[in-house]
């Protein structure tokens, strides 16, 4: 019997062919899961990785209550089209303490994965009052009532808690002062700065929402957006890449 003659026994019986996809589909998924359970981690350890500020998780919630994420990937694909353009591909560990992770499937925008830091905060109010004030080819539709509707922070204790529950590494100190933290963190004057920096050492605090006295859910959603990408030096990760 020749090779096409066996063959021919998958394009005449479906059944056969049934089970023959399911046998190749089951062997493959196996390859893939198994190594799963032999690993110790699969997130490589980045000791620069820390958990978002409260005022930060509470940018990430109003990012999310938006719907920023059916615009904006935060995931940057390990290909050349993609790196050239917004940068160094995404690590898992960066995703580590988002619950959930926003890296999205559609761009109708950029991604934004590495979008901290690269724009000033006034470029990001004026983006998120009127998108096309900064860019005038823009879809997206405007934001203003963010900068005019002040931060709810009575339950950014409970958020920290719920974090902390799924196993970000909040501490009883930092889930107590989480709503003292927000307000320090978009002030640069905050008799409670002090405290904040010993919490949150990696954080930058200042008046992301350009109005001081106020902590507005503008400063809140900014804040997130500029700590985007910028926990990893990725100038080590290029440096090993040249070593090989």
């Amino acid at each position: 019997m020749s090779l096409w003659d066996r063959h021919a026994i998958f394009e005449k019986n479906s059944i056969v062919l049934l089970f023959g996809v399911l046998l190749v589909i089951s062997i493959g998924g196996l390859v893939e899961v198994l190594p799963l359970f032999y690993m110790k981690n699969t997130i490589e350890e980045v000791d620069s990785i820390r958990p978002y500020t409260p005022l930060e998780l509470a940018g990430r919630d109003i990012y999310v209550r938006e719907g920023c994420y059916l615009c904006h990937s935060q995931m940057i694909r390990a290909l050349r089209d993609e790196v050239e353009r917004y940068g160094h591909y995404s690590l898992a560990a960066e995703s580590m303490y988002d619950h959930p992770f926003q890296w999205g499937s559609k761009r109708n925008g950029p991604d934004l994965a590495r979008v901290g830091a690269k724009y000033s905060d006034e470029w990001h109010r004026g983006h998120l009052h009127n998108p096309r004030s900064v860019v005038p080819a823009s879809i997206m539709p405007g934001y203003p009532w963010l900068g005019n509707t002040d931060l709810d922070v009575k339950h950014l204790g409970d958020n920290l808690r719920t974090q902390q529950i799924e196993g970000v590494p909040y501490t009883s100190d930092q889930i107590e002062n989480a709503a003292i933290d927000a307000r320090a963190q978009a002030s640069e004057d905050d008799p409670a700065l002090k405290a904040f920096a010993k919490r949150y050492p990696k954080a930058v605090a200042r008046n992301y929402g350009g109005q001081p006295g106020r902590v507005t859910e503008a400063d809140a959603l900014i804040a997130y957006l500029q700590m985007l990408g910028t926990s990893v030096d990725f100038k080590i990760y290029d440096e090993k890449a040249n070593i090989r």
